[in-house]
């Protein structure tokens, strides 16, 4: 018989090791975007890449052994954000994916952190869903693919249709927001 998991962190605890890494991450788009523009046929950036996604993992990993805080739960998916428009606006000035999948997705991150915001105020919680993670997994991965030298230089047409695919999983996500927000109680 196995004894409950003692948590080291409160919900309102701040200065945790997960949002440390969580930090570490958004401190690290910059230098990421500057690597990748002045370097772009090299393969650091796709490995800082791998890095910061598997630091993503990471950090979820700490949280949940020792307390999901809600400043986490604020700076993950902001970190994410950051991280994955600081890549894809980085791609579109190297002509490697084209601007219309990238804004379209940009608009929908704005548009449902606004709403998710205002569902939060209201009480409610809207957790990520199946939806939600496959496109922020497939945006890595398309980044990760644009990110590789030879692909990410000469296939166009497979990153922007990955693009396409994370564009599909973000509409019909915030779609789910939108209704799973009508059905939760307060």
């Amino acid at each position: 018989m196995s004894t409950p998991q003692r948590l080291i962190y409160g919900p309102s605890a701040i200065a945790t090791p997960a949002n440390a890494i969580t930090v570490l991450r958004i401190c690290f788009a910059p230098v990421f975007v500057v690597l990748l523009l002045s370097s772009p046929s090299s393969v650091v950036p796709f490995w800082l890449w791998a890095g910061l996604a598997l630091s993503d993992k990471a950090d979820g990993y700490i949280a949940r052994r020792q307390g999901v805080t809600r400043s986490g739960a604020f700076l993950d998916p902001l970190a994410d954000k950051i991280l994955v428009f600081a890549a894809f606006g980085a791609l579109f000035v190297l002509h490697r994916i084209d601007g219309l999948p990238v804004l379209i997705m940009g608009l929908r991150e704005v548009a449902v952190s606004v709403y998710r915001t205002q569902v939060l105020a209201s009480g409610k919680s809207l957790p990520a869903r199946l939806p939600g993670k496959l496109k922020m997994l497939i945006q890595i991965l398309v980044i990760g693919l644009a990110l590789i030298p030879f692909v990410g230089q000469h296939d166009h047409s497979l990153i922007n249709l990955g693009a396409w695919i994370a564009v599909v999983f973000a509409l019909v996500s915030a779609v789910q927001y939108f209704f799973d927000s009508k059905s939760i109680k307060a």
